[in-house]
C-alpha cells in the first residue's frame, strides 16, 4: 500500500482570499496531475499570516466562510485528492479570546470529509487512501497521549507549521519534530509556508521524518514549490521517501561576542532579507524603492539587497551630501551605482540646511551649535526622498541597522524616514560580515562584488560634523553588538553582561541608551525579523519608564536623549 502527499510551499497575501484561493486551486491541480491523494497546506495559506486583529473581524471571518465555497466548487473535480488546509473559526461561542483561532478542513470532491475527530492536544484525523493521518496546526503538546494517538489507528503525523523564520530556527524544529516522531514510533511531515508577511518572513524548508527519527527529505528553502513524498508499507510500518533538494546547510560561525552570539548562516540570512524585502514592497503594492546612498556600509548593503530583491531597474539611489560629506563617499556611492546599474542622482543639501538655520536664528539666538544643526542635515534629506517617494510612487527604504535603532544613533524624521527598513534586525557586526559575504557570491546573478572595497575598511561615520566617526559616541561595534544581544536578544541581566567579560562601562552606557531609545524604536519602520528577539516584532517596552537595571545609571527624570 501507498500513499503520495504533495507539500504545497505557498506564498499566500494576508487577507486576499480569491487570490489565495487561485494559489491552493493551481496547486491541488498540479497535485492531482502528479497522482497526488493527499495535498497538505502550510496554516495561513487560504488567510494568510500575519492577521494581528484582522482575524477578529465578523466581516473577514464571514467572507472566509463564503470564499470557502468557491474553493469547494473549485475543487470539486478532483476527484480522490484530499486536501487539508486551515482556516478561521466561525463558531467562536461569542468569546472574544476565541476570536481569530484556526481550525483544520479536509475537503475531498468538494466536500468537507468526516469524521475529523478531536485526540488529545489538538490533534484530529482524516483517512486517506488506506492510511489513517493525524494533523494539528501547532507543536504537539506534551500533554498529548501517545496511546490515544496511536490507539486511533493514526499511521502518520502531520504539522501544518506556522513559524516564522529565525536563525538557527530550521535546525531547531527538525531537531523537535524528530523527536516527536520518536516518541509517537510513527513518521511525521512539516509543512512550511515561504514568503515575507510584514516584518515575519516564512523559509519553507518542509521535511519528512521517519518514525526513527531520521529525516527522510527536505523541500527547498525561500521558495514555493510542489514538493511530493511517498509513503509506503513495509514490515507492517510506514516509511517516507522524498527528495531532499538540498542538505540543511550549517552556520557559518557566530557574529559576535559569545556567549550571545548566534549561529550565522550568511547565504540563509541573505535570502530571508530578499525575500522579505521584495514581498513586502510588493505586497503592499509598490514596484520600485527609492534610498538615501551616502557612501557608507548600511545605505550600501541595503542597495545591494534592493537589487537583489527587485532588480536594478526598479531601485533608485540620491545622495545628498554637504560640505561635511567626503570625497570618497561622492566617489565610492557613485562607483556602487554603476556597478549595479541604478540610476544614481546627488542633490547637494548645504543651501538647504542654511535656510533652516537661517530661519531658526532669531529663536536659537545665544545658544552654541549642538546635534541640532546635526539632525537638520538628516532631516533635510528624509524631507527630499520622501518628497521623490510622492512624486515618483517609489517606496523610500530606511538603510538603519538594529545596532543603531538599539542606541538610538538615528534621527527621527531624518535617516529613519522609510517605508520599509530591510536592516532593522541587523546588527553592525553583522551588516560588515553580511557586504563581506556579498562580495564572494552573486546568488541572484545582479552583479559580482559590488560593494567597494573602500566602503568595508573605512571608519563609519554619519558625516554630519567634521572628523566624526561612529565611535566618537558609541563603544566598539563588537563590544556594542554582545551587549545589545545580550541584553535585548536573550534578556541577560546587566551583572550577567558584566560577568561575561563586557565594560562596565561599555554595558551602563548601552544599557541606558535601550531604555530611552524607546520612542525612537516604535516610530520606526518596519523591517525583516531575523534574529530570536526583533524590535517590533517582539519587543514592546513602556515608553515614560523610571525602572533603572544595574548599580551606576543613576535616575534622572529630566535626562532629555539625543533626538
Amino acid at each position: 500500500m501507498a500513499l503520495t502527499i504533495a507539500v504545497a510551499q505557498c506564498n499566500p497575501v494576508a487577507g486576499d482570499l480569491a487570490g489565495n484561493t487561485r494559489l491552493i486551486v493551481d496547486a491541488a491541480r498540479k497535485a492531482h496531475a502528479q497522482g497526488a491523494q493527499l495535498l497538505l497546506l502550510p496554516d495561513g495559506a487560504f488567510t494568510g499570516v500575519s492577521l494581528r486583529d484582522l482575524a477578529r473581524r465578523p466581516a473577514f471571518v464571514q467572507a472566509c466562510e463564503h470564499q470557502l465555497q468557491t474553493l469547494r466548487v473549485e475543487l470539486a473535480s478532483l476527484e480522490g485528492l484530499v486536501v487539508v488546509m486551515t482556516s478561521l473559526d466561525p463558531d467562536t461561542g461569542g468569546c472574544a479570546q476565541e476570536k481569530g483561532r484556526s481550525r483544520i478542513l479536509a475537503l475531498c470532491g468538494g466536500k468537507m470529509v468526516a469524521p475529523c475527530d478531536g485526540l488529545p492536544g489538538g490533534v484530529c484525523y482524516v483517512d486517506v487512501h488506506g492510511v489513517r493521518v493525524g494533523l494539528f496546526a501547532e507543536n504537539v503538546s506534551n500533554n498529548t497521549s501517545v496511546n490515544a494517538v496511536r490507539d486511533a489507528g493514526v499511521r502518520l503525523v502531520v504539522m501544518l507549521g506556522g513559524a516564522p523564520y529565525r536563525m538557527g530556527l530550521v535546525q531547531v524544529r527538525e531537531q523537535d519534530l524528530a523527536a516527536q516522531a520518536k516518541r509517537f514510533n510513527l513518521p511525521f511531515i512539516g509543512v512550511y509556508l515561504v514568503g515575507g508577511h510584514d516584518e515575519r518572513v516564512y523559509d519553507g524548508a518542509s521535511f519528512a521524518v521517519q518514525a526513527s527519527g531520521v529525516i527522510a527529505g527536505r523541500a527547498p528553502q525561500f521558495s514555493q514549490v510542489l514538493w511530493m513524498v511517498r509513503a509506503q508499507t513495509a514490515d507492517g510500518s510506514l516509511n517516507l521517501h522524498a527528495p531532499s533538494t538540498v542538505a540543511m546547510g550549517e552556520p557559518d560561525g557566530e557574529v559576535g561576542r559569545a556567549p550571545y552570539a548566534q549561529p550565522f548562516n550568511h547565504a540563509e540570512v541573505w535570502q530571508a532579507l530578499v525575500l522579505g524585502t521584495r514581498d513586502y514592497v510588493h505586497k503592499s503594492g509598490f514596484r520600485d524603492v527609492v534610498l538615501g546612498f551616502s557612501g557608507g556600509i548600511d545605505s550600501a548593503l541595503v542597495l545591494a539587497l534592493a537589487v537583489d530583491a527587485l532588480g536594478s531597474q526598479q531601485v533608485r539611489t540620491v545622495m545628498m551630501p554637504t560640505v561635511h560629506t567626503a570625497s570618497m563617499s561622492l566617489d565610492d556611492a557613485h562607483e556602487m551605482a554603476r556597478r549595479l546599474g541604478v540610476r544614481h542622482d546627488v542633490i547637494p543639501i548645504d543651501s538647504l540646511c542654511h535656510a533652516f538655520e537661517e530661519s531658526l536664528a532669531p529663536l536659537f539666538a545665544g545658544r552654541g551649535e549642538d546635534v541640532t544643526e546635526e539632525n537638520i542635515q538628516a532631516r533635510v534629506r528624509g524631507n527630499l526622498l520622501m518628497a521623490l517617494s510622492n512624486k515618483m510612487g517609489a517606496m523610500v527604504l530606511a538603510t538603519g541597522n538594529k545596532s543603531e535603532l538599539s542606541t538610538g544613533y538615528c534621527t527621527l524624521y531624518g535617516d529613519m524616514v522609510g517605508g520599509f527598513a530591510p536592516l532593522k534586525d541587523v546588527l553592525k557586526t553583522q551588516v560588515y560580515a553580511l557586504a563581506n559575504w556579498r562580495n564572494l557570491h552573486d546568488p541572484f546573478g545582479t552583479g559580482a562584488s559590488p560593494i567597494p572595497e573602500r566602503i568595508i575598511t573605512r571608519p563609519p561615520s554619519a558625516e554630519l560634523r567634521p572628523d566624526q566617526t561612529d565611535q566618537d559616541s558609541l563603544p566598539p561595534y563588537d563590544v556594542l553588538d554582545a551587549i545589545v544581544a545580550g541584553y535585548m536578544e536573550n534578556d541577560a541581566s546587566v551583572q550577567q553582561l558584566l560577568d561575561s567579560g563586557l565594560s562596565a562601562d561599555a554595558v551602563q552606557q548601552v544599557v541606558r541608551l535601550i531604555r530611552i531609545n524607546e520612542y525612537k524604536r516604535q516610530q520606526a519602520a518596519p523591517g525583516v525579523c531575523i534574529s530570536r528577539r526583533a524590535y517590533g516584532c517582539d519587543w514592546r517596552y513602556p515608553l515614560a519608564s523610571r525602572f533603572v537595571e544595574g548599580a551606576g545609571e543613576r535616575q534622572n527624570p529630566s535626562a532629555q536623549p539625543c533626538t
